[in-house]
């Protein structure tokens, strides 16, 4: 829309930017290449291609992110309408927000009420209990929920393969409290195929379908299946691989229900999505937009009516981008995931507190938890608008190539014979395994950076201590978390500390002036302390006499100077290192010929692979 000044009588005048010219995209291309070349990102010569494409990146989906987006897909419709990409619900979430739901697990069922009650008192809205093994004793429910009134709060049950167990006590608890089975709200959780993806054992079909029968006939605003997308993303799954398999898990209840006797309405509607919301913000908005659109696609092919086609979401803030190091900057992560699921239309959203990858959560991280959602409705009232991402060129473009990529992953899934048919012959797993690599890869590179851990690390931070959260039960899809092998790296350097007294190091040999080295310096230090390692430096030399006067004796030397430095002293610095007792050279820079240097660091390079090394050449053992 483009906005008019008016006269004092309100009649329309010109334009306010009429008296501009119109800016061409070559004159952008101009602009955009003088900062390029400023920058060191092109040469003098102008690029093959288009002069921003310097500037895109591509998803683990293969989906290539532009810096500039000039027009939209097709028309995503209008909110509460089919497709459903503006969301579920034509009003949004203007009149009551969305429903913040908090995750309990400590098995003391006594521990468990005081968190619950605490959370409701302040600001939670329904409550995502996990039960059996993996959490509070199903005996001990009652318990847990004592002083809860199970008529004003809606709960959602997570008991794996004990679902129907978990789903008798609680019904059982909602009658000894006489509440009404109309009131009754929330999800019972069973989710056979989920069960699948974790334990690679199949759940109990018949079971499911059953309770999911008495949930349609008895209980209109219960329902009992769960189709969490979760297993495929803590997995290392790319977005659309989750969006994928959420959609095969979905086609596959529906079927079971189905050929049960149930209409295809019903079925559809007791179905509660589960899915993962990262710091990457824009695809969790387009990943929450995509999902609404292609299952109302199933949907509409199954022949469901319009209004029943609309998705259920639950957004969960992942787990596996939290960190262990540094967990103060989850807090961050879980603030943008939290907004994105939000922004993203999500009815239910679950923001887990900053220390959930180090144990069970203390009472800091549980009201800082609750109390971000808190902010993002109360304060920013970021849920007064409906669909603030639509229209986003963007936005709507990363949703339609989110959607396509996922679709044709969906029909891979249903080429074999469906997600039971995927799990069982390992389709699933190894096309996960593959994604998990290459981000694993990209992770290494540092090009997908892990801030306090691969950027930035804090050396002398005093780690956390939690009791420790049960285990969940495995056996099937693994369980990644982003930063798993550079806090492999930081505990072996740890472990060292506590054995001997002193962290393992690396010594920067600095060649030349602070102006000179210290740029190069940084980066290296840097990148030795995301492994744990400390540096010591030379600081200001003039020589390599200044240089090994300094040299603290370390097995492993690093040079960091300017390329015209080192064009004259750094082959020569090397040779004299390595006679004073230096077992491996390094350089910080671009890899070159220089005499004498083992290895390279720089911006891109496999920075896991050098740390290894030089653990290994120091002898720190993982």
């Amino acid at each position: 829309m483009v906005a008019h000044s008016t006269t004092s009588g309100g009649r329309p005048e010109l334009p306010l930017a009429a008296e501009f010219p119109e800016p061409t995209r070559e004159q952008w291309q101009a602009q955009v290449h003088k900062v390029l070349e400023r920058s060191g990102l092109v040469g003098d010569e102008p690029p093959a291609g288009p002069v921003e494409d310097v500037l895109n990146s591509t998803t683990h989906d293969g989906i290539r992110v532009r810096p500039l987006y000039t027009s939209a897909p097709a028309d995503p419709g209008l909110p509460g309408l089919a497709p459903f990409v503006r969301g579920s619900r034509p009003q949004g979430g203007v009149a009551e927000g969305w429903d913040v739901r908090q995750r309990h697990e400590h098995p003391d069922a006594a521990e468990t009420n005081r968190e619950v009650l605490a959370d409701l008192y302040n600001g939670v809205s329904s409550l995502w209990l996990r039960l059996g093994a993996a959490g509070i004793a199903i005996d001990d429910l009652a318990d847990a929920l004592n002083g809860v009134h199970l008529d004003m709060i809606g709960v959602t049950l997570d008991a794996g393969a004990d679902f129907a167990a978990a789903a008798k006590a609680f019904l059982a608890l909602a009658a000894e409290q006489g509440v009404p089975s109309g009131q009754l709200r929330g999800n019972l959780g069973a989710d056979p195929l989920g069960l699948q993806a974790r334990t690679g054992q199949a759940g109990d079909r018949d079971a499911a379908v059953e309770l999911t029968q008495r949930c349609a006939a008895e209980f209109p605003q219960l329902t009992a299946l769960t189709v969490d997308a979760l297993p495929f993303h803590d997995a290392g799954g790319s977005d659309a691989e989750e969006l994928g398999c959420s959609l095969a898990v979905g086609v596959t209840y529906l079927r079971w229900l189905t050929e049960a006797g149930m209409d295809v309405d019903t079925a559809a509607g007791q179905l509660e999505f589960r899915y993962a919301a990262t710091a990457d913000q824009f695809l969790t908005i387009a990943k929450l937009r995509a999902a609404r659109r292609l299952w109302e696609q199933v949907t509409r092919s199954s022949g469901v009516s319009e209004q029943a086609r609309a998705q259920t979401q639950h957004a969960v803030t992942s787990q596996a981008m939290l960190t262990r190091r540094d967990p103060w900057v989850n807090m961050l992560r879980g603030t943008i995931a939290t907004f994105a699921a939000g922004v993203g239309g999500a009815q239910s959203v679950t923001t887990l507190p900053f220390d959930a990858a180090i144990g069970l959560p203390d009472d800091f991280a549980r009201r800082i938890a609750r109390n971000t959602q808190a902010l993002l409705l109360e304060e920013s009232h970021l849920a007064q608008v409906i669909d603030p991402a639509g229209g986003s060129w963007y936005v709507e473009s990363l949703t339609d190539e989110l959607a396509r990529k996922a679709w044709s992953w969906f029909q891979r899934i249903e080429a074999v014979g469906g997600m039971p048919e995927a799990l069982r012959s390992g389709l699933v797993a190894e096309e996960i395994a593959d994604t998990w690599q290459n981000r694993r890869a990209a992770i290494a590179r540092r090009s997908d950076a892990i801030t306090g851990v691969t950027e930035f690390p804090n050396l002398h931070e005093a780690p956390l201590e939690r009791t420790p959260a049960p285990e969940q039960p495995g056996g099937g899809l693994p369980v990644h978390r982003y930063a798993e092998d550079f806090e492999a790296l930081r505990d072996a350097a740890d472990a060292r500390l506590a054995e001997t007294g002193e962290r393992p190091a690396v010594f920067l040999a600095t060649l030349g002036s602070l102006a000179a080295h210290n740029a190069r310096a940084s980066f290296a230090r840097n990148l030795f302390a995301a492994g744990g390692l400390d540096s010591t430096e030379a600081g200001a030399t003039d020589s390599t006499d200044a240089v090994l006067a300094a040299y603290s004796g370390a097995p492993v030397v690093c040079l960091c100077s300017s390329d015209k430095i080192y064009a004259e002293r750094a082959a020569e610095t090397a040779q004299a290192l390595r006679q004073a007792g230096a077992k491996t050279v390094l350089l910080a820079g671009k890899p070159s010929d220089v005499e004498g240097v083992d290895g390279y660091v720089h911006a891109g390079c496999d920075a896991l692979t050098v740390l290894d090394a030089v653990h290994a050449e120091l002898g720190v053992r993982r």
